[in-house]
């Protein structure tokens, strides 16, 4: 017969037992901006919690920049004040946005959506809004790093490799998914592009990486930012191993070709534009498509290396 002392053991143990899935799976794994949500209508004046994770977001997007203003000294706090209203005002300016300052329903829900982790604005940089000669009413959204940064005219042969620090699912396909990507600009530059082997010497190296993966730019797992890349002529184009992705995306997929078009945009040096038809546009939504080059992303590209 089992003494009552080790019956009671046997007990809570399988209570706890019974209880560690549950705790697990409630773990938060929410998306990354969900934290904006909260802070919907909030306005110049007011101080409310989370609003120094709102200065994070806008300064890693290239809209704020306490650094330049010593004088101020509300980086780090909940007080929403004329930086940051300023911020606000540039970001809804740059995605047609009525520009309030206030954090506005359709704002929010901008904010929100995933996207690629290039800031939007690049201090110092080119914003471009061109003029097309042929139409007086045709203006051009694209924009371009500071410089503006291209690579120099005996490069124009890249060859890319791939370097992984972790296995991702549904990425099988990866390497004919870029040849594919990387044929779309050659077919409106006068680049070509060779994928080598990943002990080869390389001018552009891609892969897969989850959180911080050895750059300034740790991912932030599934729902924030979806991939990154360099200006030339560094050459780094990194995806998260977080996000589930697919050549065929369902309604919680990315798009594998789509991303690696708007990556190697960057990788040639076009920034985001403002137009929501240009592959280089920032935001990006899951179970859709969009490997087509725009007319914005042909004449950005052409104008940045003086091609007609």
């Amino acid at each position: 017969m089992i003494p009552k002392t080790f019956q009671l053991f046997g007990a809570i143990l399988l209570l706890f037992l019974i209880q560690l899935p549950n705790t697990i799976q409630s773990k938060p794994s929410g998306n990354p901006f969900g934290f904006i949500q909260r802070l919907e209508g909030c306005h110049k004046g007011e101080s409310v919690s989370g609003l120094k994770d709102l200065k994070r977001y806008l300064e890693k997007f290239g809209y704020l920049n306490y650094a330049k203003n010593s004088g101020n000294n509300h980086a780090n706090d909940d007080e929403f004040d004329d930086l940051l209203e300023g911020a606000i005002k540039d970001y809804q300016h740059f995605y047609h946005l009525k520009a309030t300052g206030v954090l506005d329903n359709s704002t929010v829900s901008q904010m929100m959506k995933p996207r690629c982790g290039v800031p939007d604005v690049v201090r110092n940089g080119t914003n471009n809004h061109y003029h097309n000669p042929k139409s007086i009413h045709s203006v051009a959204h694209f924009n371009f790093f500071p410089g503006p940064r291209r690579w120099p005219a005996e490069r124009s042969h890249l060859r890319y490799r791939f370097r992984s620090s972790v296995q991702v699912p549904g990425t099988e396909n990866f390497r004919s998914i870029c040849a594919q990507a990387f044929q779309r600009w050659a077919q409106v530059t006068h680049f070509t592009f060779e994928e080598v082997d990943a002990n080869s010497e390389a001018e552009i190296e891609i892969g897969f990486h989850r959180r911080f993966h050895g750059d300034s730019d740790p991912f932030d797992g599934r729902s924030g930012t979806l991939a990154h890349a360099s200006a030339p002529t560094h050459g780094r184009c990194h995806f998260d191993g977080d996000e589930i992705w697919s050549a065929n995306p369902g309604p919680n997929e990315v798009d594998l070709e789509s991303v690696a078009v708007h990556e190697i945009g960057h990788l040639l040096g076009l920034n985001h534009s403002e137009d929501p038809n240009a592959i280089m546009y920032a935001r990006f939504s899951y179970g859709i498509t969009k490997r087509d080059l725009g007319t914005d992303d042909i004449q950005g590209i052409r104008t940045l290396y003086g091609l007609q």
